[in-house]
């Protein structure tokens, strides 16, 4: 059986605490796949808002995901406060990936490693965009 791995960053760039809510939970009674995704999405507005920018609007242009792969660690529940560690790693002309690392606050127990891979994005154009300056910037000052 083959199983992704996702490599964590040379450094987290941010910390959020996110709650599991009933809607988040599947019929297996605990954390759904969907909803991670969803949590990772929540995370990534408030890094992006912790620097200034949003989706929408990074330098002047927007962003967005190009895939998405989740690696499982553990079980999450109804009530659960997740802990989100976010890094930035593979930087290029046009895009990068964030990488999440999810534990649980109540006992610090691995739920998943997370990595969407982003595009900066003309949604004007429809096309993809470079990599702003003031993005290259401010990741130059995180390091």
């Amino acid at each position: 059986m083959s199983r992704i791995h996702i490599e964590p960053p040379e450094h987290w760039l941010f910390h959020t605490t996110i709650k599991v809510y009933i809607g988040d939970i599947n019929y297996g009674n605990h954390l759904a796949n969907d909803a991670v995704l969803r949590l990772c999405h929540e995370a990534r507005l408030r890094l992006l808002a912790s620097f200034g920018f949003s989706e929408m609007d990074i330098g002047g242009t927007g962003l967005i995901m190009l895939d998405a792969a989740l690696q499982f660690q553990g079980q999450s529940f109804y009530g659960d406060e997740l802990n989100f560690d976010l890094g930035i790693s593979d930087l290029s002309n046009t895009g990068f990936s964030i990488l999440y690392r999810i534990t649980r606050f109540s006992d610090g127990a691995a739920i998943a490693m997370v990595k969407t891979g982003m595009a900066f994005f003309n949604y004007e154009r429809q096309r993809i965009s470079r990599t702003p300056e003031a993005f290259r910037h401010l990741l130059a000052q995180s390091n």
